[in-house]
């Protein structure tokens, strides 16, 4: 059983539905209830009908409560939500683990810098398909830097001392994830040699 206003013309963009009067079982003064099998259809169009974004449990919920109840609502979301084959393979089921902690602030420019890739570029004349960044953590200035994304620890490396190091020098400190680069053996060793710390971005707390 569902509770919809009285009258109500239901529409989720682009796909309007109008429930008709054929479909009401009974009316409490601005309220008409539904038969059951709307039920489905209604969760399934908060969810990803229309320019709806397969949002979450929490959010769908929201979004159906502006118009609709009925009993074990919740539940039937849930349901709904889990087998959804879309969120299944865009969403990760890793959840954060642990306390966020801050970043010292940098008190001069290119002393502490972050790093990361842009990955699956379309590629360019020299085949280049990804992006080395590197970006000062005082200024917020990026160094945006062509390469591949075959590239290993040492490539990067040669690529990091010729665009940047030339430039700026030996950084105090760098920040990066925990790509498989960073956590080569030579890259560790590389930057213990010169007495810069490595700070790696814990998962799920970038």
């Amino acid at each position: 059983m569902i509770l919809v206003p009285y009258m109500l013309s239901v529409e989720f963009r682009p796909r309007t539905y109008v429930l008709s009067m054929m479909d009401f079982c009974l009316r409490r003064i601005d309220y008409v209830c539904l038969n059951c099998f709307m039920h489905e259809l209604l969760v399934k169009e908060a969810h990803w009908g229309g320019l709806m974004g397969h949002f979450g449990i929490a959010k769908t919920l929201e979004v159906l409560h502006e118009y609709f109840y009925w009993p074990n609502m919740k539940r039937d979301v849930q349901g709904i939500c889990d087998k959804c084959i879309t969120c299944r393979h865009a969403k990760s089921r890793v959840k954060a683990h642990g306390l966020y902690i801050p970043l010292p602030i940098p008190r001069k420019s290119w002393v502490d810098i972050s790093m990361d890739f842009i990955l699956g570029l379309p590629r360019s004349k020299k085949g280049r398909d990804s992006i080395f960044v590197v970006v000062d953590r005082f200024f917020k200035i990026a160094h945006f830097i062509a390469c591949y994304k075959t590239d290993d620890a040492t490539n990067i490396a040669g690529l990091f001392f010729r665009e940047v190091i030339r430039l700026h020098g030996v950084h105090r400190s760098i920040m990066f994830d925990r790509d498989v680069k960073f956590l080569s053996y030579f890259w560790k060793v590389l930057w213990g040699k010169s007495g810069t710390k490595l700070s790696f971005s814990t998962s799920c707390h970038p």
